[in-house]
């Protein structure tokens, strides 16, 4: 990053940083991707009165600001203005809890704030010193600032980071990493009532923020949620293409953006995948039998659809998830009956190493998912058990798994053995039924 280290000592401007690309060098970093590079580097325009200028009131100027905002890693803030309080120089995100109150106990609940989570830095504290271009590239979406790496680019080398923060590195994806950049607070615009709204940014703490458009739309979640057109991809598909599926879908045309279903009324809660009853918002399912019953040496006519009726890309999106229909047979004391268990997975499949795709079977927005059960019915009193579950973290759980058994993984063992146990328990269901069949 050029005199990045040195000019944030002083209080310079340091030269913006390089953008990196995903890179696959060895199977196991296969898991450490990130999301498209942003080019911009225009100047930011300043607004001495309420914050927002027209450049940020259009569409051409919202874009360039995020090209600007999400260079990655941040460039180090510096230090304060002089004027500022020590809760107002802090990038911790409890100092900004103080005022920000629902945001923070929002946030901290959430897969944000646990971005640096055992996983993540299982497996990066073996590049911190090895291989540190791969580290600052997961620390690009999981700790995205300069203050969160322990080492940082210094004209083409890699050199020993004197500002950085542990503390802040474990709190994952901050409230500075979305809203700080050189202590300039950054936003949205403010909600009628706001008493910011009526205020000049001097008369406010942090002298309030700038306010932009950009902080409501899905480009703002895009560099982290989307690889670039030239980023990796299995099968002519991009790893991480979630951003593409919602702006190719009925979403983007209706004008519903990612903060619409993640973010409602504002709120810093992310939920998505992990969360069951955001899950069950977001599909419909729907069991249908031929007929009330059927007598033995019949056989049953079941259907199970899964529409994704509310979700605004593929269901699930990414790798990492899958979702698990299994049907069977219970006999009149509740056995199961062998040999009438039937499963279907809906998920993207892929090897660990990420060098081949083995199946898609994800359920794009507004489409359908169809799982048919046809089996001998061989006795009287039987039922039909159907269950639909989600696995959040299958891949990740196969993934600890394997570098678990390998002697050659340079991460933490510790943290990927408690990562492991984690992923472990993150299953769930959305849908449980058992129908009398016979």
């Amino acid at each position: 990053v050029g005199t990045d280290i040195e000019d944030a000592q002083r209080g310079g401007s340091p030269d913006p940083p390089l953008c990196y690309t995903p890179v696959m060098r060895q199977p196991w970093k296969g898991i450490v991707l990130v999301g498209a590079c942003l080019l911009s580097l225009l100047p930011l325009a300043r607004s001495g009165e309420r914050g927002e200028t027209g450049e940020h009131r259009t569409e051409a100027g919202q874009l360039q600001f995020l090209q600007r905002h999400w260079q990655t890693p941040i460039p180090l803030q510096g230090p304060p203005p002089t004027t500022f309080s020590q809760l107002e120089a802090s990038l911790q995100p409890e100092r900004c809890g103080v005022c920000h109150h629902q945001q923070y106990q929002d946030w901290k609940r959430t897969l944000h704030a646990k971005s640096m989570g055992p996983g993540v830095r299982g497996q990066t504290q073996g590049f911190v010193q090895q291989d540190p271009a791969t580290a600052l590239l997961c620390y690009s979406c999981h700790a995205p600032l300069s203050e969160q790496a322990e080492r940082l680019q210094d004209q083409g080398s890699f050199v020993d980071n004197p500002l950085f923060d542990p503390e802040l590195q474990v709190k994952g994806l901050t409230c500075a990493g979305c809203h700080v950049r050189k202590h300039e607070r950054f936003g949205p615009p403010y909600r009628g009532g706001s008493p910011a709204a009526s205020l000049l940014r001097e008369e406010l703490p942090h002298r309030g923020a700038m306010t932009t458009p950009a902080f409501e739309r899905s480009e703002f979640c895009r560099s982290c949620h989307q690889f670039g057109e030239d980023g990796y991809a299995l099968n002519g598909k991009l790893l991480e293409n979630t951003y593409n599926e919602w702006r190719d879908g009925p979403y983007a045309t209706a004008g519903t953006q990612c903060q619409s279903c993640h973010m409602p009324d504002r709120r810093h809660l992310w939920r998505g995948i992990h969360d069951p009853e955001q899950v069950k918002k977001g599909v419909t399912i729907r069991l249908n039998v031929s007929k009330a019953r059927y007598r033995p040496g019949e056989t049953t006519e079941a259907v199970l659809t899964i529409e994704n009726s509310g979700v605004g890309h593929y269901f699930p999106t990414y790798v990492t998830p899958k979702v698990f229909v299994r049907a069977e047979f219970l006999d009149e004391q509740g056995r199961r009956v062998e040999g009438s268990l039937q499963q279907a997975v809906i998920g993207r499949e892929v090897t660990l190493d990420l060098s081949r795709e083995l199946y898609d079977t994800r359920i794009p927005p507004k489409e359908t998912f169809t799982f048919h059960y046809n089996r001998l019915v061989g006795g009287k009193g039987w039922r039909l058990k159907v269950q639909v579950t989600v696995h959040p973290d299958h891949f990740y759980e196969r993934f600890f798994e394997s570098v678990l058994q390998s002697h050659t993984f340079p991460g933490g063992r510790d943290l990927l053995q408690e990562a492991l146990e984690q992923t472990r328990q993150s299953t769930f269901s959305i849908f449980s039924r058992e129908i009398p069949i016979s």
